[in-house]
């Protein structure tokens, strides 16, 4: 079996890579252990976050660090066995978070967040997934006066720099926004161009649809069988290609390192669970409890709770004792009723220490490319990320400076 190339990861990121270059008239083979987005891409809180220009940053002052090393707050956790491996890299993410490199960082994020939302109701256009999104945006509620202020502040800043969109609401217009949620919150901020979808999976495997209608195939098999110049084994048999990509979210260090590649990659692990809602409760909309650190969608399943983060090794056992910690506070926040699920969900982060994916060609093998890297923004940033690196490999004019996302800069 022959193709023009193969993609390696059917995550959202791969799928997208995927669809955009068959969009350019190539053959394509995409290439997964599992279903399309059966892995990280499956249980995340459905964003496609237009405002999500700054990544998320190390914190770099005293009292919230000494918070977070007595591993107990809410919105991060920590495995201690894990922690002499990846302290080198916590290290270089708290340096290029200090406030001047993250800016900077910002200015090159910005280009492909900026394209976030069109590029996805392209695809969602062309899959036919439009009963999957929701427009309008997303809400941060706050618990204290403090705290709204100062994230009004960033949103202001960031309207300001990028022409990021928000509201702030009080505590009124809060409750008339979302009558279900605690009147004990005083406010919050809705970022308006920022859309978000019922159930990321189910995009996912819609945009996998529109990519085998066109004539794409799709095979389940081993990443770590790939040889130059480029096969890789299947269920199917073994497919050749001229070319091959690398989208493997937080593995894909795993099969770039057999060819000689040391790319500083990690993960933030997180948990979700569904809920009933109880008592005729609705959810018109994602929330995040911005001082607590969870988040609660509206999913086609039910009300999904999602937690912070989990800095741990990629493939270590399950510890989901952030959703236990947050659960009793989402129940308070909003009316939760039975657990739907059988056990809590866990998926993983994939992150660079400078926040930024890594998009582009493999330096020292031809046509090898990489297409990885994108932490909180995997949902986010799939369908511009599938149509920058196709427009690298095809040699079209490209929608943003791929440059900032080279694979050789660290």
């Amino acid at each position: 079996m022959k193709f023009d190339t193969v993609v390696l990861g059917a995550g959202m990121v791969g799928v997208s890579v995927a669809v955009h270059l068959q969009q350019r008239g190539l053959s394509v083979a995409l290439v997964d252990r599992k279903a399309p987005g059966s892995e990280t891409s499956f249980g995340n809180a459905g964003l496609i976050q237009r405002e999500g220009v700054y990544p998320y940053a190390f914190p770099r002052d005293a009292r919230t660090l000494l918070r977070y090393a007595r591993n107990r707050s809410l919105d991060v956790r920590y495995h201690v066995d894990a922690m002499p491996r990846l302290l080198p890299f916590l290290y270089r993410y708290w340096h290029y978070s200090r406030a001047d490199r993250h800016a900077a960082i910002a200015r090159s994020y910005s280009t492909l967040i900026e394209h976030c939302v069109d590029e996805h109701r392209a695809l969602i256009e062309a899959s036919g997934a439009h009963a999957l999104l929701r427009e309008g945006g997303w809400l941060k509620v706050f618990r204290s006066a403090h705290k709204q202020d100062a994230e009004v502040r960033n949103a202001q800043r960031w309207n300001a720099e990028y022409g990021v969109a928000f509201e702030a609401l009080d505590a009124a217009q809060l409750r008339r926004a979302e009558p279900s949620l605690s009147h004990a919150l005083l406010g919050a901020l809705r970022y308006t161009d920022a859309d978000s979808v019922s159930d990321p999976n189910a995009l996912v495997m819609a945009y996998a649809r529109y990519f085998e209608q066109r004539g794409g195939r799709i095979f389940i098999g081993d990443a770590t069988t790939l040889e130059p110049h480029w096969s890789v084994e299947t269920d199917a048999g073994r497919i050749d290609a001229p070319s091959a990509v690398i989208s493997l979210g937080p593995w894909s260090d795993t099969v770039s390192a057999r060819f000689g590649y040391r790319l500083p990659l990690a993960v933030k692990r997180g948990y979700h669970m569904h809920y009933a809602a109880i008592d005729g409760a609705q959810l018109n909309q994602p929330v995040l409890d911005t001082e607590i650190g969870y988040m609660i969608t509206p999913m086609a399943r039910g009300i999904r709770l999602t937690t912070g983060a989990e800095l741990a090794a990629c493939d270590a056992p399950a510890t989901p004792v952030q959703l236990d910690a947050v659960e009793p506070i989402a129940r308070d926040t909003f009316p939760l009723g039975a657990r739907l699920d059988e056990r809590p969900w866990l998926g993983r982060r994939p992150c660079t220490p400078d926040m930024m994916p890594i998009i582009g060609p493999a330096k020292r093998h031809k046509d090898l490319w990489f297409a990885f890297g994108h932490a909180h923004h995997g949902l986010t940033l799939g369908p511009v990320t599938g149509r920058l690196l196709a427009e690298m490999m095809t040699g079209a004019p490209t929608i943003a400076d791929p440059h900032p996302f080279r694979s050789d800069r660290f």
